[in-house]
């Protein structure tokens, strides 16, 4: 079976609540404590249930690993799949563009990706020159702060 690789945030969950912690001085806890109370975007699950019934879906995430449980029970909470989780190691800050890149090199090592649905045009156009097929999640606009933290932080 081919895999459907999601990111979470921005296309899965709704992080926009949350967003304000990344502004000024950045609280990265804080941004990351109330990741659990993330509402889900209805477009994003439509498109992993329509995925889910001809692929297995994979989630790749710029979420730090100690991050893992609360993302998982977030995942199951709102009735999506949670087999394969993949969430950048501690002491990881390169360019999301970077790290996702090279995880979805892992992956697509031993399966064929069909597609990778992310809400970072970066990340989206390094999968794309990498020759994996990519489709941008753009029902939720990107804040500037959100992108700010995935490329010159490498915190999400």
């Amino acid at each position: 079976m081919t895999v459907a690789v999601f990111d979470i945030d921005g296309v899965v969950a709704d992080v926009r609540h949350r967003l304000h912690f990344l502004h000024g001085r950045h609280a990265w806890h804080a941004f990351f404590d109330d990741a659990a109370d993330d509402p889900l975007l209805p477009e994003g699950a439509a498109l992993v249930a329509d995925l889910a019934r001809t692929h297995e879906i994979v989630w790749l995430t710029g979420r730090p690993e100690w991050l893992r449980p609360v993302t998982e029970q977030w995942l199951l909470a709102n009735g999506l799949p949670c087999e394969e989780l993949h969430m950048r190691a501690g002491g990881d800050y390169r360019p999301a563009r970077y790290y996702k890149l090279d995880v979805l090199r892992s992956i697509g090592r031993e399966r064929e990706i069909a597609a990778l649905i992310d809400d970072d045009a970066e990340v989206i156009e390094a999968a794309l020159a990498a020759g994996y097929p990519a489709v941008l999640a753009e029902w939720v606009p990107r804040d500037a702060a959100m992108r700010e933290a995935q490329e010159r932080y490498g915190r999400t």
